[in-house]
């Protein structure tokens, strides 16, 4: 990914939102592959032609394989105050999921814990939970699925991912959750298409939405 491709939606001296593309790490880890945080530092260098490091806070993240709406901090002041409102409950994140089978909009509520890098159910888990709404079944390949709107109410590691597999509707592409039916590109069918926070200064309140772009979600969105 280059700093050309980097699609910004709002910036001001405290916060940058941005759209994360799938397959874009939200923070560099091991493989030394590309990072949206490393994007977004270099396009904020670049911008303001700054030497040196440039601060920029990561509060929130996006699973490796999911695209969607993120918001950085740009001062120490802003990450401390939005990483406080994702603890008040006062960070809303929806997503779009494409999910294996028939299902009606309800709520999961299961206990993960992460072990060896997969989210778990366990009694030693932490309570997760999310709600989700029913925008159409569809049939790909006379195979059922279900594109749902999901409420993330809490934020666990790959949650949204592991409870709808736990509930026996794994995402489409899921390989490592549980989904053993046609690859479709290669695209998890997760997308955070919605985000709404509190400004760090002002306390307006921001909101966020974009539409995914991929070839899966369009191709679903037209059936």
């Amino acid at each position: 990914m280059k700093i050309s491709e980097l699609k910004v939606l709002y910036e001001d001296n405290h916060i940058i939102v941005i759209i994360k593309p799938k397959d874009v790490l939200s923070q560099k880890d091991n493989t030394n592959d590309i990072d949206i945080l490393t994007i977004v530092k270099e396009y904020l260098k670049e911008k303001y032609q700054k030497p040196g490091n440039v601060y920029l806070g990561l509060v929130h993240r996006l699973d490796r394989r999911v695209g969607g709406v993120m918001v950085l901090a740009k001062t120490s002041k802003g990450a401390s105050r939005l990483s406080e409102a994702i603890r008040n409950h006062e960070f809303i994140k929806k997503y779009y999921a494409i999910c294996l089978g028939k299902v009606e909009s309800g709520k999961f509520i299961n206990k993960l814990e992460k072990v060896d890098r997969v989210a778990k159910e366990s009694d030693n888990g932490k309570e997760s939970e999310l709600e989700y709404e029913l925008i159409k079944t569809f049939k790909l390949d006379e195979v059922d699925f279900s594109l749902v709107s999901v409420n993330l109410i809490t934020g666990r590691f790959n949650q949204i991912r592991s409870q709808f597999a736990l509930n026996n509707h794994p995402l489409i592409n899921d390989y490592k959750y549980g989904y053993r039916g046609i690859n479709y590109n290669d695209d998890i069918g997760l997308f955070c298409y919605y985000l709404s926070f509190p400004h760090p200064i002002t306390k307006e309140m921001m909101e966020f939405k974009v539409e995914p772009s991929s070839e899966l979600f369009q191709k679903v969105v037209k059936l």
